[in-house]
């Protein structure tokens, strides 16, 4: 019985504490998306949130880790502790048999993930240049999405299906530029494209990039 209610407590304290984190996280979008990166304060999150300033330090670190984790937050949508490989939309992708159903599948995903995360990415990118705390996690931003194209540019590969003589190297690169926030930036943002045509667009341009014109 004591050994229960020892297991129940811990899972009670993780839960808590998982929970305080993400109130952090959620209030720190909040005020970075309102006030902007420099502007806001760790003593303003900590204050929406609920929590101490000190308590942030311990849990995050810095400013710019914090931003970084709401970044990891946004992208994918909640706090679960499941891979993404191990996701459903994941594992769909990796089930379709037709390769441009895959990249489709990859767009409407993306394009989600691009909507809740476009802010965000946009305040850590353009903030390097006023904080240098930021430079390291645009950095690490950058080549993460780089990994993560990589991975998914050598399923595509193995597929067979792609143009030939088409590198690993080429089709993470296109991979990689057709997801960045400044394309959706520059037209959903500013040239107000609707997501349902931009996702068209991307999944076409990806299409053609990896597979020819003819096909």
């Amino acid at each position: 019985m004591t050994e229960v209610k020892r297991n129940y407590d811990a899972t009670g304290r993780r839960e808590r504490a998982r929970q305080r984190r993400r109130d952090v996280v959620v209030a720190a979008q909040e005020l970075f998306e309102a006030d902007g990166f420099q502007a806001t304060t760790i003593s303003a999150v900590a204050q929406r949130a609920g929590v101490s300033a000190e308590s942030i330090y311990k849990g995050f670190g810095t400013k710019a880790a914090l931003a970084k984790a709401v970044f990891d937050f946004v992208i994918v949508g909640d706090d679960e502790p499941i891979p993404m490989a191990e996701r459903p939309e994941t594992q769909a992708i990796q089930a379709e048999p037709d390769v441009r159903r895959k990249i489709q599948l990859y767009v409407d995903g993306f394009v989600e993930r691009q909507q809740r995360s476009a802010k965000v990415q946009i305040l850590i990118r353009d903030g390097r240049h006023n904080d240098e705390t930021l430079r390291e996690t645009w950095q690490t931003l950058l080549d993460e999405r780089l990994t993560g194209m990589t991975m998914f540019g050598r399923h595509l590969l193995e597929t067979g299906d792609l143009r030939p003589g088409i590198t690993l190297d080429e089709v993470a690169d296109v991979l990689w530029t057709c997801i960045s926030v400044e394309l959706y930036e520059l037209l959903v943002m500013i040239r107000g494209w609707t997501t349902e045509r931009y996702a068209a667009f991307v999944a076409t341009v990806i299409t053609t990039g990896v597979r020819g014109p003819s096909v």
